[in-house]
């Protein structure tokens, strides 16, 4: 059985769930619009992305941007602003609609060449006093294997994300990956 992070704030680490990692890392190689949602021309674009053909305006109502077409023509025109929780809505449309997007072009990157190479960084433990420190290094592996994680990641998953890769990935680390549940950085390149 591995040493797992059971409780790793206790004694003042600090870090994420790896899936949480590789979760923004996946959202940074799938790129997208850059400026805010709440500036007009970050919702203009997002919004022309979520509506400019059949299929993406059924792709962002099924992601719960359920709004009217008098509505949706209203704030494309600049004739109303979209309150607070309508923005939010849009952001999280956009994000799940483009994680779709751009699933299978990235599956087919990572997968390529046989798999990925992948930096683990620790939990820091800069703040926890010597004798709780435990002796974790910086690790890299190679991920062969991305279908389920970016399945998940692109359903927007998180249970399932985490359960590919503390399930399918970190056992490969040998019997010490459990240490590596938690981290302050996951970086790999597409």
């Amino acid at each position: 059985m591995p040493e797992r992070t059971i409780n790793p704030g206790q004694f003042g680490a600090r870090g994420i769930r790896g899936s949480d990692a590789v979760a923004r890392r996946l959202d940074d190689l799938a790129g997208g619009i850059a400026t805010p949602v709440t500036v007009k021309r970050g919702l203009m674009a997002r919004l022309n992305y979520l509506t400019r053909t059949p299929h993406a305006r059924a792709a962002a109502k099924a992601a719960g941007l359920a709004v009217t077409d008098r509505t949706l023509n209203a704030w494309l025109k600049g004739k109303r602003r979209p309150n607070r929780a309508s923005l939010e809505k849009i952001e999280r449309a956009y994000l799940t609609v483009r994680r779709q997007n751009v699933a299978q072009h990235l599956l087919k990157r990572l997968n390529s060449g046989g798999g990925t190479r992948v930096e683990i960084h620790p939990l820091n433990q800069s703040q926890v006093a010597r004798p709780h420190q435990r002796v974790v290094e910086y690790r890299q592996m190679n991920v062969r294997r991305w279908d389920s994680i970016v399945r998940a990641w692109a359903a927007g998953d998180e249970q399932g994300l985490d359960d590919a890769w503390t399930g399918d990935v970190l056992p490969d680390l040998g019997s010490q990956w459990g240490q590596y549940e938690m981290v302050t950085n996951v970086g790999f390149a597409a």
